[in-house]
């Protein structure tokens, strides 16, 4: 948590609190239903907080945003991001029942309002959005063409609507001829050794064409 609060230091007391809440209760769930591994848990607020919330260090949600967070497992990096931005609306969608439960579990102990969630398959959701975020989803161009139908290019905010990607290694062949991606390496964001291979991906709306 201390980490968290080096690079976050303007959280209010209320989301100082329920980043607080977040381990312990994951560590309950994580018990019962592993959407977390074990050891990965000793490194919870830097692998998983601190991760989801490098998205804040690239852009700022605005009042009214609403986010899509594809492939959550156990809700990242979508319930991190609602505690930062509570006035932004997210929802987590995930094929998997079993960590749709893990996120409902979380979100209703916390009673995050601006957090709603579903088990669906990214291909088959329809609903609109102004960005869409994940986090060691699949490759780009599948990740897109589940997914870019789902925007909505009605006010949009510090960005232009697109997809906002949490990835690791070489992403060269990944992204070779994307128009317009943008990549962030996140070790100008944060000096721990786990982010020296971690990257952030931007991909605006326009880049790939819809169906």
């Amino acid at each position: 948590m201390d980490q968290v609060l080096h690079y976050f230091n303007q959280l209010t007391e209320t989301q100082i609190r329920l980043l607080k809440e977040l381990k312990p209760l994951y560590e309950e769930w994580n018990a019962q239903i592993n959407v977390i591994s074990r050891k990965d848990m000793d490194h919870f607020y830097e692998h998983h907080v601190l991760h989801s919330f490098a998205i804040a260090k690239f852009i700022q949600f605005d009042h009214g945003d609403r986010i899509l967070d594809v492939g959550t497992g156990g809700g990242f990096p979508g319930i991190p991001l609602a505690i930062l931005f509570p006035d932004a609306h997210f929802h987590l969608i995930d094929s998997i029942g079993k960590k749709i439960k893990v996120v409902r579990e979380i979100v209703e102990a916390l009673e995050l309002k601006n957090v709603s969630f579903e088990q669906q398959r990214a291909e088959k959701h329809m609903k609109k959005y102004h960005y869409i975020v994940s986090r060691a989803v699949t490759d780009f161009r599948q990740f897109a063409g589940w997914t870019r139908n789902n925007f909505s290019m009605t006010g949009e905010g510090a960005l232009p609507a697109g997809w906002i990607a949490l990835k690791g290694g070489d992403l060269a062949e990944e992204f070779a001829g994307i128009r317009h991606a943008h990549i962030e390496k996140l070790n100008t964001y944060f000096k721990e050794e786990f982010f020296q291979t971690k990257k952030l991906v931007y991909v605006p709306h326009y880049a790939l064409k819809k169906k």
